[in-house]
């Protein structure tokens, strides 16, 4: 039987409605401005006249940066990274996770091993000891100089062992006497009911790859194995230097092209993979909530 609704929750669902609302729209907002400036004119950017509608409508910003070897080489370059870095990432945290999440006597030095992880989440070695580590190990000027150094995130790690510690232990005791060992049980029980966990660290994963510039100007000495958001800030840092050299006819062809135009196309086409891979993964971010919420 449905049951009548209240006028308070009524006013509350109403509310709560636009509230939700209001806080997308704002989101969104930021986005569509920067779309805006990239898809307008030099002098409409510039003359700060763009708000939620291009003016002087061109694509020349983003023609200027698909139509160079550079930027497709670059992009693939970050489409493998983030896949073989996410996949390196989740695997440890993983198996990192599920040990410290037992008790300490199932799993001797577990304290000394937790404050191990956890001084390095206060305490770095520095920029210049890690570009000598990397340095020595062989890595610099390759793809793994942009995934071994942080390989393991300490505090996705904490996130997943909490989570780990959630699981009824009743599971853990049924598999064993089944005779299960502990590969097993990771990856038949604690990987399936983890899943929307490993969604949101997973996704924070890609955004960190992805979104990371600076150490591509540190370990690599080759600009062709750049990452793309690593290219880009290396293309507006010498867009000006380039304006002295460049010819009569690629002046005319960036005639509507200004550096606050190719700097927002640069934000945006940074921004858009999360922004599609984002709905994908919502559904886990769903049923983590459902899940989380059922007390038994």
């Amino acid at each position: 039987m449905r049951h009548k609704q209240s006028i308070s929750r009524k006013l509350f669902i109403v509310f709560n409605t636009l509230l939700l609302a209001g806080i997308t729209i704002l989101s969104i907002i930021p986005f569509i401005h920067l779309l805006s400036i990239s898809l307008s004119s030099n002098t409409a950017a510039s003359a700060g006249e763009v708000r939620l509608w291009p003016v002087g409508f061109t694509f020349d910003a983003y023609v200027y940066l698909g139509e160079k070897v550079e930027f497709f080489r670059s992009l693939w370059v970050s489409v493998k990274r983030v896949v073989l870095g996410t996949i390196v990432n989740l695997f440890l945290v993983f198996i990192t996770a599920y040990p410290l999440s037992k008790t300490n006597d199932r799993f001797k030095f577990r304290t000394l091993y937790v404050w191990f992880f956890a001084i390095t989440m206060f305490f770095g070695g520095g920029l210049i000891p890690t570009y000598i580590v990397v340095k020595n190990t062989g890595l610099i000027d390759s793809i793994l100089s942009l995934i071994l150094p942080g390989a393991l995130n300490v505090w996705n790690m904490v996130l997943l062992l909490n989570f780990f510690r959630s699981i009824p232990k009743e599971l853990d005791e049924a598999a064993t006497i089944d005779g299960a060992g502990h590969w097993t049980i990771l990856w038949k029980i604690y990987l399936p009911v983890s899943l929307p966990s490993i969604a949101t660290i997973g996704l924070f994963t890609i955004v960190g790859h992805w979104n990371a510039w600076f150490d591509g100007i540190l370990y690599l000495n080759s600009p062709d194995k750049y990452p793309l958001q690593t290219y880009l800030s290396t293309l507006i840092m010498s867009m000006n230097a380039q304006m002295s050299s460049i010819s009569i006819e690629q002046i005319k062809a960036m005639e509507n092209l200004s550096e606050k135009t190719l700097k927002t196309a640069q934000i945006f086409m940074g921004a858009l993979p999360i922004m599609i891979v984002y709905p994908f993964l919502q559904k886990y971010f769903v049923k983590g909530i459902i899940v989380g919420s059922v007390k038994e």
